[in-house]
C-alpha cells in the first residue's frame, strides 16, 4: 500500500502578497485587477475575501460587489514563480517520487520513506515546517493511501491544515463527499448524476459498476464506481521537464485587428522564447488560444519536424495558426509552445538558422544584464492603423 503526501499551498498568491506586503494581513485581498478593472478575472482571493463570496474565476466586477471593501491588485507571476522555485525545490529532500501539479501543488510518494518519523502527522508537520521556514508562507498537507484521497485530505482542514486518512477510515470519510468532490466530475456531470438521485458518496454506493455505466457512461461510471469506494492505482508520475511553456493575454477592450493581434503574437513569442532559453529547452510544436467576445474559445497547434527555442520561429508559426482563423472580436490571446526536451532536435532539410540565433544571443545578453525586454524586436511594436 502507498503512502502518499498531497501538499498544497494556502491561497498561494495571495499569501505572496502578504508576505511581501504585511499592511494586507487579515485583509480581504484579491489577486487579478484593480477594483474598476472592467475584464479582469480574480486569480486568488485571501481567506478572509472568502468569506464575501469571492472566489478564483470570477469577474473583479462581481467580486467588487461582493467585498466592496476589498484589496483589489494586479498579478505578479514572476514573484510567484519565484517563490514556487523555492517550493518545489524541497520537495526532493522528502521523496524522489514528486509529480507536480501546479505553481502551488503537488503529489509526493512517501511509500518507505514513513519509518524516518514517528508518525505521519510528524512527516507532514515536517515538511510543512520545512516550506514556512523556507518561505515565510503556509500549506496544507493530506497523507492518504492514494493521491485522490491525499487531495481531499489537504483541502480538510485549510488553511495551514494536516490531515491524515488512514485505511479503516476511509469508508466513513467518502460517506457524505458530494460527487462533485470526485476527480473528473465536471458541472455537467454533476448535473446528471443529481438527475439520478446520485448527490454523496453512499448514494454512489448500492449501485454496481454496470449500473453505473449503463446510465453515465462506460469511462465516467468506471471512475465514480472505484472513486466511491477509495480506489485510485494512479501512481505519482514525476516531470524531470518542463511539459509546455506559455503566455497569455486578456485585453481590456475586444480587438479584431491582425495588425494589433500580431503585435501582441510579437510581444508573447518572445517572452516565450526568452523562458525556453534561459532554461536551456528546445520545443517542437507551437499552438494558439484565441476567445472570441462570446467567450467561445478554439486552439490551434503546429509541430515541426525539428526542434527550437528562437522566436523567429515561434512568432511565425503562431502568426500562420492566427491567419488561418476567421477573426471576430477577440477578448483573449495567448500562445504556447510543447513538445519540450532539453536538447535539440535538427530538421534532415535544413539548418538552424545562424543569423537568427546569433540575434538571440545578443538580445538575451543585454536583457539579461538589464531585465527581460530591454531590447525587442520591431514587429513587438504598436503600428498605426
Amino acid at each position: 500500500m502507498r503512502t502518499i503526501m498531497h501538499v498544497d499551498m494556502d491561497a498561494f498568491f495571495a499569501a505572496v502578497e502578504v508576505l511581501d506586503h504585511p499592511e494586507y494581513a487579515g485583509k480581504p485581498l484579491i489577486i487579478g485587477g484593480r477594483k474598476d478593472s472592467p475584464r479582469g478575472v480574480v486569480s486568488t482571493a485571501s481567506y478572509e475575501a472568502r468569506k464575501f463570496g469571492v472566489h478564483s474565476a470570477m469577474p473583479i466586477a462581481k467580486a467588487a460587489f461582493l467585498c466592496p471593501d476589498g484589496i483589489f491588485i494586479p498579478g505578479r507571476m514572476a514573484r510567484y514563480q519565484e517563490v514556487s522555485s523555492q517550493i518545489h525545490g524541497i520537495f526532493p529532500e522528502f521523496s524522489p517520487l514528486v509529480e507536480p501539479l501546479s505553481i502551488d501543488e503537488a503529489f509526493l510518494d512517501m511509500s518507505g520513506c514513513e519509518h524516518f518519523y514517528p508518525s505521519l502527522e510528524e512527516m507532514g508537520q515536517s515538511l510543512k515546517r520545512r516550506i514556512k521556514n523556507k518561505t515565510g508562507i503556509t500549506a496544507s498537507v493530506g497523507i492518504a493511501p492514494n493521491k485522490f484521497l491525499a487531495k481531499l485530505a489537504s483541502d480538510w482542514q485549510k488553511p495551514d491544515g494536516l490531515f491524515v486518512l488512514r485505511p479503516h477510515d476511509i469508508e466513513g470519510f467518502l460517506q457524505d463527499l458530494p460527487v462533485g468532490k470526485l476527480w473528473g466530475v465536471g458541472q455537467k456531470s454533476e448535473a446528471v448524476l443529481h438527475r439520478l438521485n446520485l448527490r454523496y458518496v453512499r448514494d454512489i454506493l448500492p449501485h454496481s459498476l454496470a449500473w453505473l455505466q449503463e446510465r453515465v457512461g462506460s469511462a465516467l461510471g468506471s471512475q465514480i464506481y472505484y472513486l466511491s469506494r477509495g480506489i485510485d492505482d494512479r501512481p505519482v508520475v514525476p516531470e524531470t521537464e518542463a511539459q509546455s511553456i506559455g503566455h497569455e493575454i486578456t485585453f481590456a477592450e475586444d480587438h479584431e485587428s491582425l495588425s494589433f493581434l500580431r503585435q501582441q503574437l510579437a510581444q508573447m513569442g518572445e517572452k516565450v522564447g526568452w523562458r525556453l532559453r534561459e532554461q536551456g529547452l528546445y520545443a517542437r510544436t507551437v499552438s494558439i488560444k484565441v476567445r472570441f467576445s462570446d467567450f467561445k474559445t478554439i486552439t490551434r497547434s503546429h509541430t515541426l519536424n525539428h526542434s527550437f527555442n528562437d522566436d523567429d520561429t515561434i512568432f511565425r508559426e503562431a502568426l500562420h495558426l492566427l491567419e488561418q482563423i476567421k477573426l471576430q472580436p477577440v477578448r483573449l490571446l495567448g500562445v504556447t509552445v510543447s513538445n519540450v526536451s532539453a536538447g535539440a532536435q535538427l530538421s534532415l532539410f535544413s539548418t538552424e538558422d545562424q543569423p537568427s540565433s546569433r540575434v538571440n544571443e545578443l538580445m538575451d545578453t543585454i536583457n539579461r544584464k538589464f531585465s527581460p525586454g530591454a531590447i525587442t524586436k520591431g514587429r513587438t511594436l504598436p503600428t498605426d492603423e
